[in-house]
């Protein structure tokens, strides 16, 4: 094994403990605003709060300690986020749709019809961005879940230069997070019916960071 392999393998347990205190360190000087939650909080039953992949980290801090579940892919960088998002207090079904797809949606489908509550990027864990895959909708049409679409933005940030354009505000940033009308999606739907609710949450989490954005300066 060469020495870069030995990395990767170790990289999670190393990487992980850091980033997390960093990310809590930072996160607790941010001041989050959470516009439409408290309704939403409130209704019964299984909720999947989306948002964009590249939006996460603001939603992780919001989140933190709520007992919200969120799925984390198999990989070596899904081991890495896997231990940070625990510490945030999430619960965790690991899969992704490259790998453990099936049995990631058959478990997150369950806790849903327990009435648990999700968060869930429709368009990771590879892209592309800001196009909602078929996962979310498998989920909400078996489980019976609300979709709830949530736009997210920071007036003082940073974003990487990966396929997501991920985020991070600075410290001290004002977040926002504007939560929208909750979308049902009935278990009997046909294909063509997926497709229209699937189309309308996309173009909804497109208005609400593009709102957001522009409350927050962008």
């Amino acid at each position: 094994m060469t020495l870069k392999q030995r990395w990767r393998n170790v990289r999670p347990y190393v990487l992980s403990p850091l980033v997390y205190f960093v990310a809590r360190i930072l996160s607790a000087t941010w001041r989050i605003k959470a516009e439409g939650y408290e309704p939403v909080e409130s209704l019964p039953g299984g909720k999947i709060y989306a948002g964009w992949h590249g939006r996460t980290f603001v939603a992780a801090a919001f989140f933190r300690g709520k007992g919200l579940w969120t799925i984390i892919s198999h990989s070596k960088d899904g081991d890495m986020q896997d231990a940070i998002f625990k510490g945030f207090g999430f619960k965790t079904i690991r899969g992704s749709t490259g790998r453990g797809g099936v049995k990631a949606a058959i478990a997150s489908i369950d806790v849903l019809k327990q009435g648990a509550v999700m968060a869930f990027t429709p368009d990771g864990p590879r892209g592309p961005s800001g196009v909602v895959q078929g996962g979310i909708m498998l989920m909400a049409k078996k489980s019976g879940a609300l979709l709830v679409p949530v736009g997210v933005s920071a007036n003082r940030r940073i974003q990487i230069k990966t396929w997501d354009r991920y985020m991070v505000p600075k410290l001290f940033a004002r977040c926002l997070m504007i939560f929208g009308d909750p979308i049902s999606l009935p278990q009997d739907a046909s294909d063509e019916v997926v497709e229209e609710v699937r189309l309308k949450l996309q173009s909804e989490l497109h208005r609400l960071e593009a709102l957001a954005e522009s409350r927050c300066g962008h």
